[in-house]
């Protein structure tokens, strides 16, 4: 049997990257899928080509009356609400901190924390009546570890959102209710265009070059895939994971672990040289 056969899944952000992707598999795995979004071409041909088990709603995650119409949507049109992916997200702006402006702050806030909070706000009742549900958050690595990201902003809301999926885990397990999160590393997708200030258009269109980018990266010598996350999403979302609350899944090849043992090597091999010490 399908992995999430007879389950019902929001899914934000999902006209493009990890989302997209996400919603392909959640629907091939047997789930029902409302997908969310703000770009109405992309989002109904992504609808359309994955047929009756899933279903468009442009959604501006910001506003908390859409987030609230989304959800009731879902349970209104499939009759239950099993899982919630909070994956809608964007680059945030760039500089040190005393030359960041208050309303793009504030405007990164919105789309990166306050989501996440009233995703969670308003699936939280419906999955009470339930007993159970998992949310899904999405999280960063430069919300585990400074440095990863070019955005101080970014990297702080994220740590806001690992934190915030632990605090509510501890308060919504009680009812039955897994939440927990995501935290991809380098991922091939489109936020790091659009980060440059590239339309989303364009920005998409950068994934392969990404891939390439990130090969060496990271342990594992490729470039992380949207399918990655994807993969470890119908995890969370599935029965197998039904022991797991208010953890982080960290899904980076590695590229937290440490450095890199070829680029440990190099540095001790020049080491060596610089002291006149004949290799072994």
């Amino acid at each position: 049997m399908a992995r999430l056969e007879g389950k019902v899944a929001v899914i934000t952000g999902a006209t493009s990257g990890i989302g997209l992707r996400t919603a392909e598999v959640f629907v091939a795995e047997g789930a029902k899928v409302v997908i969310a979004g703000r770009r109405v071409a992309e989002g109904e041909a992504l609808a359309a080509k994955l047929g009756p088990s899933c279903y468009f709603r442009q959604t501006d995650v910001t506003d908390e009356a859409q987030i609230s119409a989304l959800i009731v949507e879902a349970v209104d049109r499939f009759g239950r609400l099993d899982c919630l992916f909070n994956n809608a997200g964007g680059p945030a702006q760039t500089g040190g901190i005393e030359n960041l402006e208050v309303a793009p702050f504030d405007a990164a806030m919105a789309t990166l924390l306050r989501s996440v909070m009233l995703g969670m706000k308003h699936a939280a009742p419906h999955m009470r009546r339930q007993g159970s549900g998992s949310i899904i958050n999405n999280g960063s690595i430069a919300g585990r570890l400074a440095g990863y990201s070019s955005s101080l902003v970014y990297s702080a809301a994220k740590a806001a959102v690992i934190h915030l999926t632990r605090c509510v885990a501890m308060e919504l397990g009680e009812s039955g209710i897994r939440v927990n999160s995501i935290s991809p590393g380098a991922i091939a997708t489109g936020i790091f265009g659009k980060a440059l200030g590239l339309s989303s258009a364009a920005a998409d269109g950068t994934a392969a070059m990404m891939r390439e980018v990130f090969k060496t990266a990271q342990p594992i010598q490729r470039g992380g895939l949207p399918d990655d996350i994807a993969s470890a999403a119908v995890f969370l979302a599935s029965d197998e994971s039904s022991f797991i609350n208010g953890h982080d899944l960290v899904i980076d090849g590695g590229i937290t672990g440490g450095r890199n043992w070829t680029v440990q090597q190099q540095g001790y091999a020049a080491m060596r040289q610089a002291f006149g010490v004949s290799a072994d």
